[in-house]
């Protein structure tokens, strides 16, 4: 692989592996942030999103794209927070009949827009709620290699996620 075009995409989710959550409130530090850097998203989850994580993201081997409910609003006020510049976001499709079936078929909403935006591009993929069904599904499906990296929601990501990332997105190249 060569130039930016081609580096491996990390899709990466923001509740849950920026902003963990699940365990007591007290159980998570809070990093201050400036007003003016938070603006209208005065959300106070967003105190728990720790800044170091900007670098050590901007320090993975890769395309990192927002893959998050938040989708724009990631570049307005989770970006900012950690230092990362603007990123590009996955356009979540309208709800399908489709969508109604992987439902219940246990498949990840955001599992085949995924597969679709990578396009054949090698991508590891940072979330909360990825099962073994979405890992089937993307085997199946995706021509490329695929990480599927489940962060710990009460944790966020930890030392132990950037390594498996770090590993696996510099084995692409």
């Amino acid at each position: 692989m060569t130039g930016s075009s081609q580096r491996p995409l990390l899709f990466l989710d923001v509740d849950g592996p920026l902003i963990p959550f699940g365990g007591p409130p007290e159980q998570y530090p809070t990093y201050p942030a400036a007003p003016e850097v938070l603006g209208a998203y005065a959300n106070p989850l967003l105190a728990r999103i720790d800044p170091e994580h900007g670098p050590r993201l901007a320090a993975l081997p890769c395309e990192i794209v927002w893959a998050t409910t938040w989708m724009a609003d990631a570049n307005e006020c989770v970006a900012p927070l950690i230092g990362l510049r603007q990123l590009a976001v996955v356009v979540w499709p309208e709800p399908s009949a489709t969508d109604a079936q992987d439902e219940r078929d246990g498949l990840h909403w955001k599992t085949r827009a995924l597969v679709t935006w990578a396009a054949g591009r090698p991508f590891a993929w940072a979330d909360d709620e990825i099962t073994a069904t979405d890992r089937a599904w993307v085997a199946a499906h995706h021509p490329g290699p695929a990480l599927l990296h489940r962060v710990d929601p009460r944790l966020g990501l930890t030392d132990g996620d950037y390594a498996a990332l770090g590993s696996w997105l510099r084995q692409q190249f």
